[in-house]
């Protein structure tokens, strides 16, 4: 899915390529590289600018749109996938600088004329410029700056240079005397960079901006990540239309699960850094604060994931995809500049792992770590109706007075504990009413019960069960009278369940139930269990599964516990000896099991794809005195983490935001659990390591983190491996052939 989420923003998206393919075709961008390398315009700038995307995000007051940075984000992921050449970013990202950073009389002078087209250039670091006051106001400057990209040809240039106590950032005409372009060899080959000469250039005071190197950087990379994710957008698309007709060994490669596993991965990618550019671009509305941190977090995932996209794709193509002949080594080329001109890539995970608070610093001898601000995933809700807010905060304060142990009962009796459940089990709540009913539990301090795998068994039953089966089953777990196991998983049939050998033979009364289940967790309390077992071995083995539901009491069940790696009992294993199954519990038609386990399955992985958060408070662990890694090292860590963490976040805010206009979901909900799954193991890895020799002690100060670490594996295989989740996302997402 694209940066953008709304119908406007797909308006606008659409309306941006329509253009851009009329005007920027691949053939003529190639015929004309060495010019558009020395600075020249695009033929078609007046045509950018009429179309407004030189002044979409200005204020109006200063001849801009004024929609903002997230329709400035859209707009740009299409011209970078389109790879228009030219000037567009750094004009924009010099006019954006310019209204955030300029005094008034700087905008008045500056801004009408880039977002009627004039051509800027901003440098996006202070080094190689020295500045001198004047002693009247003023400065002289003389230096040679870092290569500025849109330096050639522009027709105005803000730099930065160095003061003995700080920086001076500056507008300037290229013209000025004293000043000097000098083109460089660019990698992008689609537009020019520049070194800028400064010999006792003179700045006065009308010219300074207040501005500083990092502010710079923190702006640009909301405009460099959303190019980033139209390249990545485009690496991807043509990588996976390729392996779709490619042939080798007589097979089409993209069967091959090798390749059908990279192009998931390179999905999950491009989803994540599409939540993390988004995230980017609204946050520059949310002040300094959430800026820096979303920024930084867009620029871990953004620059360095399209470059690293970039070699993946040419590798996907083979020899055809490194030619010169062929376009993915000019996006790659793109990608490779847009990371070079805000790197290194490690200064934005340093940076985000101050900003959380995990900069360790020594006090008293002791290295300590604060916590710091995090981002901000408050959703503002459209229009909602009051009463029903206040119906709501009424009964869950009176909830809140009620005995903890009657509580549970009463939001049952109320629908509240799965409210967007049909009545009367819920109440049938639209997504907006469910948030406001979730905002409503932390208000008041009462927390919404969890039926756990009843959420996953209940679906099942009110889609395919009995009227009896609903009446007596639905309400009792609601309640908190009825707690569930899923009895699904078999030592021979983990991933691939349909080829499980449970057998429920057909008898007087019911069904009789023979064989082992494995990987259970809530077995050994569980008053019911969820169970697929083979009732016709004669058929195609997806065909003759049954589903039933197993009161855990019956006679002929053993329950044992499986002791874990990290030393818990998590999960058991489950014997069945004629175990006689009532003919009042099995769910819908014999034989027909395995498309009802498939909506038990799905509502898994929703459940378990939304596990987002980090497992462990890492500023406090990097407080630990006992830590052997270098405090940069950690720091950079926890900026990587997080920058993940955040991402994720980002992702399930997008999910829901769509879901409240209306839309379909797109495909973050397909890899949310891999990249959960890769956060996890990320967190547990790097935690792990910090602790050098004190991880080898399970007691001592690295216990939680060898804890961590050893509980990786439940991340991985829970609702489907990793493997086979790949396996889902690049057949029904990516739309490539089964093996």
């Amino acid at each position: 899915m694209s940066i953008g989420l709304t119908e406007e923003h797909s308006a606008l998206a659409a309306s941006v390529r329509g253009f851009v393919t009329r005007h920027a075709p691949s053939t003529a961008t190639r015929a004309e590289l060495d010019q558009y390398a020395a600075g020249k315009p695009v033929p078609y700038w007046d045509g950018l600018v009429e179309l407004g995307l030189t002044s979409l995000h200005l204020p109006e007051e200063f001849a801009g749109a004024g929609a903002g940075y997230v329709e400035l984000a859209v707009a740009l992921e299409e011209t970078a996938r389109g790879l228009v050449p030219g000037h567009l970013l750094p004009t924009v990202l010099t006019s954006a600088l310019l209204a955030h950073h300029g005094g008034d009389d700087l905008r008045k002078r500056h801004l009408p004329g880039l977002a009627a087209g004039t051509l800027g250039a901003s440098a996006l670091a202070a080094a190689g410029l020295r500045a001198t006051p004047a002693g009247d106001g003023g400065y002289t400057v003389s230096g040679v700056s870092v290569p500025v990209l849109g330096a050639a040809g522009a027709e105005l240039l803000l730099l930065g240079a160095r003061l003995d106590d700080g920086e001076l950032w500056f507008v300037t005409d290229p013209d000025a005397p004293g000043l000097r372009v000098e083109p460089a060899t660019a990698v992008d080959l689609t537009r020019g960079v520049a070194r800028i000469r400064l010999d006792g250039v003179r700045v006065d005071a009308e010219q300074v901006v207040a501005l500083d190197t990092e502010s710079a950087r923190t702006l640009a990379v909301v405009l460099f990540a959303a190019e980033a994710v139209g390249v990545a957008r485009w690496l991807l698309t043509t990588g996976v239309e390729y392996v779709k007709v490619r042939e080798q060994f007589g097979q089409v490669v993209g069967s091959f699960q090798a390749i059908k596993h990279r192009c998931a991965r390179m999905l999950v990618r491009v989803e994540t850094m599409s939540a993390a550019a988004w995230d980017a671009a609204r946050a520059v509305e949310q002040g300094d604060e959430q800026l820096a941190l979303a920024a930084a977090e867009a620029a871990v995932l953004c620059l360095a994931g399209a470059t690293e996209l970039g070699l993946d794709t040419v590798t996907l193509l083979g020899g055809i995809g490194y030619t010169w002949e062929h376009d993915t080594h000019l996006y790659w080329r793109r990608a490779m500049a847009l990371e070079s001109l805000l790197g290194p890539v490690s200064a934005f995970e340093h940076r985000l792992g101050e900003l959380v608070g995990g900069a360790p610093r020594e006090t008293a001898g002791q290295s300590t770590a604060a916590g710091g601000p995090t981002r901000d995933f408050t959703l503002e809700l459209p229009d909602e109706d009051p009463a029903f807010r206040a119906r709501i905060a009424s009964v869950l304060g009176e909830v809140a007075s009620l005995p903890a142990a009657d509580r549970q009962r009463r939001l049952a009796d109320e629908g509240l504990v799965l409210p967007h459940y049909p009545r009367p089990y819920g109440i049938a709540a639209t997504p907006l009413e469910q948030l406001v009913i979730q905002q409503e539990y932390e208000r008041s301090g009462v927390t919404q019960p969890k039926t756990i795998i009843g959420e996953w068994a209940m679906p099942t039953i009110l889609a395919h069960g009995t009227d009896e089966q609903k009446a007596t089953l639905v309400p009792a777990t609601l309640r908190g009278e009825i707690t569930w196991c899923q009895l699904f998983s078999e030592p021979g049939a983990g991933s691939d369940l349909a080829a499980l050998s449970t057998r429920a033979e057909k008898v007087e009364g019911g069904w009789r139930l023979n064989g082992q289940k494995v990987w259970n967790s809530m077995a050994e309390r569980a008053n019911y269990g969820i169970c697929l077992a083979r009732t016709n071995p004669d058929v195609p083995k997806h065909r003759g599964i049954s589903y039933f539901l197993v009161d855990m009491k019956t006679p002929g069940i053993d329950v044992r516990p499986l002791r874990e790696a990290n030393g818990n009992y998590l999960f058991n294993e489950v014997f069945f000896t004629d175990v006689l199954v009532p003919e009042d519990r099995i769910v819908g038609e014999p034989d027909k099991g395995w498309a009802l386990a498939r909506t038990t399955l799905g509502n898994e992985r929703v459940a378990m794809g939304g596990m987002r958060e980090l497992r462990m408070d890492l500023p406090a662990l990097a407080a630990s005195g006992e830590l052997v890694t270098d405090p940069g090292d950690v720091r950079r860590d926890i900026g990587a983490l997080y920058a993940l963490a955040f991402a994720l976040s980002a992702m399930s805010l997008r999910s829901t935001l769509r879901t409240l206009s209306g839309l379909r979901p797109g495909a973050e909900a397909s890899v949310a659990k891999v990249a959960a799954s890769f956060l996890n193991t990320d967190v547990g890895t790097r935690v792990l390591r910090w602790f050098g020799p004190s991880a080898a002690s399970a007691d001592g100060p690295a216990a939680a983190a060898v804890h961590q670490y050893l509980s990786i594996p439940p991340h991985l295989i829970g609702g489907g491996t990793i493997e086979i989740q790949l396996n889902v996302i690049s057949e029904r997402v990516l739309g490539l052939p089964r093996g």
